[in-house]
């Protein structure tokens, strides 16, 4: 990832300006909580997605500097609203919004944000970048209420699975990348194929992270997060569908009644590596990668290229 960070180190710090400017306010509050914002936010992977597409598909321009600014508030102010409704504490390692200013100021904050991003694009005439990155931030909504009905009934199947993340992760990274390509090509062709290429990408970043659950070789100690949520992804979708009767009904019994103990964590998680869910699971993120490269092999070689195809290979050989 940090040679894909090296090759638009200059882009990137042009970005990180216009961003800086678009979150200020005159309201102290509001002020010294997007400082905290920015100043703990992660590695930028969805910037440097929309600036290595536009730069793949034509030049990089003020046009593409404001889709990578829009597509990180979009993408921030989710990441306020979801600690509000997962009342998480910590994000990234550091406290989060809501742990440091409770609910209130942390909806307005999300709000905020949702509405600097709007705006952004609205006095720049940016509207097909707004529409794209809008689709995104409805099918995010959309996949997040799917798997919330879902898990309360414990019945998902590989195709909810597949629908739900694809809809609540893949067409943010999806939108970004289209956002780029149309940014610096306006090119309805290049656009559909790096909005595919960005999905294909986002469906391998989620099932890598769903894997941190279980623990593999080079992850290291299994969390048990989505267990005691109960979130069924896809390693355990994968062993409830191939377990017989009583193995099936035992796990969705611990899942609905005793989904934090840690012997019912450790006896889901040791089933699950059992049967094999592991393996399928990266199975299928490898397949997805291999469809991401393939878009990019489309395009003739170049410093660009080799970038995103590091992007690509960092999504599923991250360590967390």
């Amino acid at each position: 990832m940090s040679s894909s960070h090296n090759h638009i180190e200059k882009e990137l710090a042009a970005f990180e300006e216009l961003f800086k400017s678009a979150v200020k306010s005159n309201v102290p509050l509001l002020d010294r909580i997007l400082k905290y914002v920015v100043k703990t936010k992660g590695k930028q992977l969805r910037p440097m997605f929309v600036i290595l597409s536009a730069q793949l598909c034509g030049t990089v321009n003020e046009k593409t500097y404001r889709a990578a600014s829009l597509v990180e508030l979009l993408h921030t102010a989710t990441l306020v609203h979801d600690d509000v409704v997962d009342e998480a504490t910590e994000r990234r390692g550091f406290f989060s919004v809501y742990a440091l200013w409770k609910n209130k100021a942390s909806v307005l904050v999300g709000d905020y944000l949702l509405a600097k991003g709007l705006l952004l694009s609205l006095e720049n005439n940016d509207f097909k970048i707004l529409q794209i990155l809008s689709e995104a931030v409805s099918k995010m909504s959309e996949g997040e209420l799917l798997q919330l009905e879902k898990s309360r009934l414990l019945n998902i199947t590989e195709e909810d699975y597949f629908n739900i993340i694809r809809s609540k992760t893949a067409s943010l990274l999806a939108s970004a990348c289209a956002s780029g390509a149309h940014s610096s090509s306006d090119d309805a062709a290049l656009t559909e194929k790096m909005r595919l290429f960005g999905e294909y990408t986002g469906i391998a970043f989620q099932i890598k992270d769903d894997l941190f659950d279980y623990g593999t070789d080079d992850v290291g100690k299994p969390t048990g997060n989505d267990i005691k949520e109960k979130k069924l992804t896809l390693p355990l979708i994968y062993t409830l569908e191939h377990a017989d009767r009583a193995l099936k009904k035992k796990i969705k019994y611990l899942l609905k009644n005793s989904n934090r103990r840690k012997e019912s964590v450790e006896f889901i998680i040791e089933e699950v590596k059992k049967s094999g869910g592991i393996e399928y699971t990266i199975e299928k993120m490898n397949h997805y990668k291999s469809l991401a490269l393939a878009i990019l092999q489309e395009f003739p070689p170049s410093a660009t290229r080799d970038s995103l195809e590091g992007l690509v290979k960092f999504t599923t050989e991250r360590k967390r």
